[in-house]
């Protein structure tokens, strides 16, 4: 193979991530109203700390677990700022509708 084809691979995997990472996002906003409904705060130290803990048990290589909990850390803050727009969203609803009331 060639760097053209290594890319290509690449570029497969990529977009492989991408539509998990999409996936993973419309879990979260599927499970903000629970959480907002049991008053669980978006930040979750002990929930995070359980996912690294999942993650680091589940890898295999050739990423170490430092990388590893890096990368999650950052998707997780993403995951953290999604969630509270999407509490934005819906408390601007709120209060419109509470206006029109």
């Amino acid at each position: 193979m060639d760097l053209v084809d290594w890319r290509e691979r690449i570029n497969q995997v990529d977009r492989r991530i991408l539509d998990l990472l999409n996936e993973r996002v419309s879990y979260v906003l599927n499970l903000a109203p629970l959480k907002r409904q049991e008053g669980i705060p978006i930040h979750e130290p002990k929930r995070e700390a359980q996912v690294l803990d999942n993650i680091k048990a589940q890898n295999r290589g050739p990423l170490n677990n430092e990388a590893v909990c890096r990368i999650f850390k950052a998707v997780m803050a993403e995951m953290k700022v999604v969630q509270a727009e999407q509490n934005e969203i819906e408390n601007d609803g709120d209060t419109e509708n509470r206006m029109d009331d």
